[in-house]
């Protein structure tokens, strides 16, 4: 590999031209990283010629950390015989709801781990008690990996276990436990979990329904190179068939207290290298977020001028990534700061990059405006089972 090589291979991209995987990897083995971000900013910006860049309010809301999975990169989840599980009662849900309206958030996270015990009339009523107190939220619910444990729970194909979710209110479907979409590495590093073919194929039947998702990779662990091209791959080919995601945000494996805890953590070159070939190979995917929350407020920022056209959300609760000893806190303030120092307009979406009204965008301002990073975020009200 030379440079020549990889200046040619951005040249053809910066023109138009869709990478093969042989050109995505030549350009993750490379080492410069300045001609590789240029490249992906000048196609960020050929796609999103917009004189703003956004971010999103929302609440990652862990209903509950119970999980029949093992996952040796997870710090959150607890086995079912655990002392340390809990479900959130639905009034503390509702609560949690709430207050993210009352700080401007239009959207929920709602994701938990493979609970044994709740069929689909549970999942079924959590949402329309959700929906019936507040219309206007989006769910963005339920990984791939919960929607395949609901069909194995109810012995129901996935489009009719995804139809029902979505007659009782489910919005949008978040891109978690994709991992890296290879079985090899998924073998390795999970037990009891989806595997790769439907991981995809929980995604293709939401997208075949009219819903839209984002999706996602981890990275930084036990993969390859190789494999890292393969988990893009085969999100273009789903995107090039059904159009569905809305998004795509990748983010460094934080090891701390995990049981791969001897992993080397994965620093910010290779974050902004891997960031910017996305952007130029997932080149049917529309917006690419920044993941401030595992690198912090400098390199979630430089994200916006190595492919990124959106920081993300504000976050008001995150857990998953927090009980992995990585926390990054942001205030919204910050946010729209690092979007201006950058020449753009900061402005808020919805979950289908839709700008929200300029009534609710000064709303979210005004009720944020005297909050701290870290008084954003709230400790889960467990139960203990």
């Amino acid at each position: 590999m030379t440079a020549t090589e990889v200046r040619e291979i951005l040249d053809r991209t910066i023109d138009g031209e869709r990478l093969s995987d042989d050109d995505a990897l030549t350009l993750l083995k490379s080492h410069d990283l300045a001609a590789i971000g240029s490249a992906a900013d000048q196609v960020s910006r050929r796609m999103h010629p917009e004189p703003y860049r956004t971010y999103n309010i929302d609440r990652n809301i862990n209903y509950t950390n119970v999980c029949t999975a093992v996952c040796d990169f997870c710090a959150f989840y607890r086995g079912p015989k655990s002392d340390e599980g809990y479900v959130l009662p639905r009034e503390v849900l509702l609560k949690k709801i709430e207050e993210t309206v009352g700080l401007g958030g239009n959207q929920i996270l709602l994701q938990g781990g493979l609970h044994p015990k709740y069929k689909l009339d549970w999942y079924e009523e959590m949402l329309g008690d959700i929906k019936a107190k507040f219309p206007e939220v989006n769910i963005h619910g339920f990984s791939p990996p919960e929607l395949h444990h609901f069909t194995k729970m109810n012995n129901l194909p996935i489009k009719e276990v995804l139809t029902r979710l979505k007659n009782a209110g489910l919005g949008s479907v978040p891109g978690g436990g994709a991992e890296i979409l290879t079985d090899r590495v998924r073998n390795e590093i999970t037990r009891g979990k989806v595997m790769t073919d439907d991981w995809l194929g929980v995604m293709k039947a939401w997208h075949e329904l009219g819903g839209v998702s984002s999706a996602t990779m981890m990275f930084g662990h036990v993969e390859t190179l190789d494999e890292r091209v393969e988990h893009l791959r085969r999100l273009r080919e789903v995107q090039d068939e059904t159009n569905g995601f809305t998004a795509f945000i990748c983010w460094t494996f934080q090891p701390e207290n995990t049981d791969m805890s001897d992993v080397p953590k994965t620093g910010s070159f290779e974050y902004l290298k891997m960031l910017a070939v996305s952007r130029l190979y997932l080149d049917n995917i529309p917006n690419l977020q920044s993941s401030w929350v595992t690198q912090g407020l400098k390199i979630g920022q430089m994200a916006l001028m190595f492919g990124a056209n959106d920081m993300g959300s504000l976050m008001i609760e995150e857990n998953v990534v927090a009980e992995a000893g990585t926390v990054h806190y942001l205030s919204l303030k910050q946010i729209r700061e690092a979007i201006e120092e950058f020449g753009f307009e900061a402005r808020q979406r919805d979950v289908f990059y839709n700008l929200v009204g300029d009534q609710l965008e000064q709303k979210a301002i005004l009720a944020n405006a005297d909050l701290s990073a870290r008084e954003l975020v709230s400790t889960p009200d467990l139960v203990t089972l």
